[in-house]
């Protein structure tokens, strides 16, 4: 299937703002590495960089999270589900040289402090990601307070332990997050509903 020229510039910028950040990618480039004219760019993103980076950001957040559903759906046990985004992220990471981390990390460290779109696309997708968790939680019996709880807990553990991993080339950040992780989750003595 012939993928559209603007289709191209955002899956190019998803992946150069996924290893260099906001700030190290320029325009000329996102051109250059989606074989897009400038005027294409600029045609079809009239916003400019920052225009861009907030559709490579929404495309890199629907990336991550069907990753993400995938490895929660592939278990019924929700701590089990856990341990299997944590080995997908690791096996992902590895895979990638350790080049592609969380695709939202970058541009949003970057950018704190403003009010900007780009801003306002990383928020989305943390949440989005949060959303996964807890209706996983949810769907396994949880508490709605504690489901969102520990959703975020669980997010935001998932994203140091990313970043650990990158910068020291290793899976056991991620790893041994995992195992913390199901650890935690088992300790609220919810039983995952019996498999259909």
């Amino acid at each position: 299937m012939q993928t559209s020229t603007r289709d191209r510039i955002v899956v190019a910028a998803a992946r150069l703002l996924q290893r260099q950040g906001y700030v190290g990618t320029g325009i000329k480039q996102i051109a250059q590495e989606s074989q897009a004219t400038l005027g294409s760019v600029y045609h079809f993103f009239p916003g400019g960089k920052e225009a861009v980076a907030v559709a490579a950001i929404r495309h890199s957040s629907e990336e991550f999270a069907t990753l993400l559903r995938e490895a929660l759906d592939s278990e019924d046990d929700p701590a089990e589900a856990v341990l299997a985004c944590t080995r997908r992220l690791a096996e992902e990471l590895r895979e990638s040289g350790w080049t592609d981390g969380c695709p939202v990390t970058a541009a949003a460290l970057e950018t704190l402090g403003t009010d900007s779109e780009i801003q306002q696309a990383c928020a989305d997708a943390l949440r989005a990601w949060e959303g996964l968790v807890r209706d996983k939680l949810l769907r396994c019996g949880w508490p709605a307070q504690d489901a969102g709880e520990l959703a975020v807990t669980v997010l935001s553990a998932l994203e140091g332990a990313e970043v650990t991993a990158q910068v020291n080339r290793s899976e056991d950040p991620l790893h041994i997050t995992g195992r913390q992780l199901a650890r935690l989750v088992r300790s609220y003595g919810i039983q995952p509903p019996p498999a259909a």
